[in-house]
């Protein structure tokens, strides 16, 4: 284990990569990182002096290979530590054909520059301290964002919210553990430096921000892989208009034919910033002759089972009271919303007033009808009210196992303050606890953790 990122930093190479995405374009990017990145790209370009240039300007003229103009490129320079690696970091714009793209990447390798790996751009951030570890996998978080919800949390944990909440808690904590520590180099006087109240009381602190911060990586991981939406319910009881609806678009076959679904359709929808997977699934009945209808019905049971939300969708004019309680029975409350379909035709009179049907949503899919209160109650039920507060949302499965792992400590210690443990066994708690704070942000970590982050990223990155 690394103590400080600074001792795994070890670069005194230059790396080069294509920072755009692969393939046709009209403009492509070559970026350079490293101690010579400027005087790589200075010998072959038609513009003389260009390592006496200021940072962050720009340049226009011609890679030359040989006495071959090989493309005009736009070059602009970021001298370290002002860079985003911290490093000398230079951005050729190119044409963005594939074969110029090529021949710019081998022209530097040539000149002795490496191919990166997958995110040692970023790595290379962290490392010269740029970045911490939660901002640098912020990066990544927003490059692969795909709704304004994943967009804005990936944003504010890359600006330091997340990382800020940490150093707080980690500060207060070194604190008293300083001063524990101190009791122990004078422990033949007798003194205490430590007021074990307030420690009392700081430990119940971190424990409530970190259960917090451990409880939102449930909307924070919707936020970032969406939702799995499964529409089931009984043949010809809507299901494929509904997906229709919602979609705004015939993406569905729909038919007047019992079982006309026959496999799952899948579509992606976005509600108030969050990403839904909707499944359109084959109408389940007890049973039926047809061995593909068949093979179809049991794989929407299959995907009921998969999914975070059900959309049970019914025949509100033909389906009785019992036949729904019988849906909450197989499905439970938790993650089922039923809906009532085909209310143009009239509702059932077992459906009306029944309290305990009241949470059902009665629609007419075909004619739009109360589709928004649908979409609401999809919103209400994921997310709640959690888009609209302020402050740090986990999207990360590394950053909650280590909070889960921080709140055992911080347990640990409570429980040695209320046995009035000797000063060495709180100060082991305490540093286990600070151990895990500083696994999250990167003050504490190794070589192979990183890789393994890092590898996550697109090259170029």
């Amino acid at each position: 284990m690394f103590s400080m990122r600074e001792n795994l930093s070890t670069w005194n190479d230059t790396i080069v990569a294509l920072a755009s995405p692969p393939g046709l374009g009209a403009i492509a990017v070559i970026r350079l990182s490293g101690p010579k990145s400027i005087e790589k790209v200075a010998s072959v370009f038609s513009k003389k002096n260009l390592a006496a240039k200021a940072s962050h300007t720009v340049h226009f003229g011609k890679i030359i290979d040989d006495l071959q103009v090989i493309d005009e490129v736009v070059v602009t320079l970021y001298k370290g530590p002002k860079s985003y690696t911290g490093e000398e970091v230079v951005e050729i714009s190119c044409h963005g054909s594939p074969f110029i793209q090529d021949s710019l990447l081998q022209l530097f390798i040539l000149k002795g520059a490496r191919l990166a790996k997958p995110g040692e751009f970023t790595q290379r951030a962290f490392l010269n301290g740029k970045l911490d570890l939660t901002q640098a996998e912020a990066v990544a978080d927003l490059i692969a964002s795909n709704t304004e919800a994943s967009r804005k949390t990936a944003l504010y944990n890359l600006k330091g919210g997340f990382s800020s909440d940490l150093q707080v808690m980690r500060e207060k904590l070194i604190k008293f553990s300083a001063l524990i520590e101190l009791e122990l180099d004078f422990s033949q006087e007798d003194v205490a430096f430590a007021n074990k109240k307030e420690l009392e009381k700081l430990v119940a602190q971190l424990q409530l921000k970190t259960q917090l911060l451990y409880d939102s990586f449930k909307l924070g991981n919707v936020i970032k892989n969406g939702v799995q939406v499964a529409i089931v319910g009984k043949p010809n009881a809507g299901k494929s208009t509904l997906l229709n609806t919602l979609l705004n678009e015939h993406r569905a076959l729909v038919s007047e034919i019992p079982g006309t679904t026959r496999d799952t359709v899948e579509e992606y929808l976005t509600i108030e910033g969050v990403l839904y997977k909707l499944i359109d699934t084959a109408g389940i009945r007890s049973s039926t002759s047809d061995l593909i209808e068949q093979m179809g019905i049991d794989k929407s049971i299959e995907k009921i089972e998969q999914a975070d939300i059900v959309i049970a969708l019914f025949d509100a004019s033909a389906t009785t009271a019992n036949q729904i309680i019988d849906w909450q029975t197989a499905i439970g409350n938790d993650k089922m919303i039923l809906v009532g379909n085909k209310v143009d035709l009239g509702i059932d009179p077992s459906l009306q007033n029944n309290e305990a049907l009241k949470d059902v949503i009665f629609i007419a899919a075909k004619d739009k009808k109360n589709i928004e209160a649908l979409r609401t109650m999809l919103t209400q039920k994921v997310v709640g009210d959690g888009l609209n507060k302020e402050g740090t949302i986990v999207t990360n499965a590394r950053h909650a196992t280590v909070l889960k792992k921080l709140l055992y400590a911080l347990v640990d210690i409570e429980t040695g303050l209320a046995n009035n443990a000797t000063g060495d066994l709180l100060a082991i708690d305490i540093n286990q606890a600070l151990h895990y704070l500083g696994t999250i942000t990167g003050q504490i970590t190794n070589e192979d953790q990183l890789d393994f982050i890092f590898s996550k990223f697109c090259i170029g990155k």
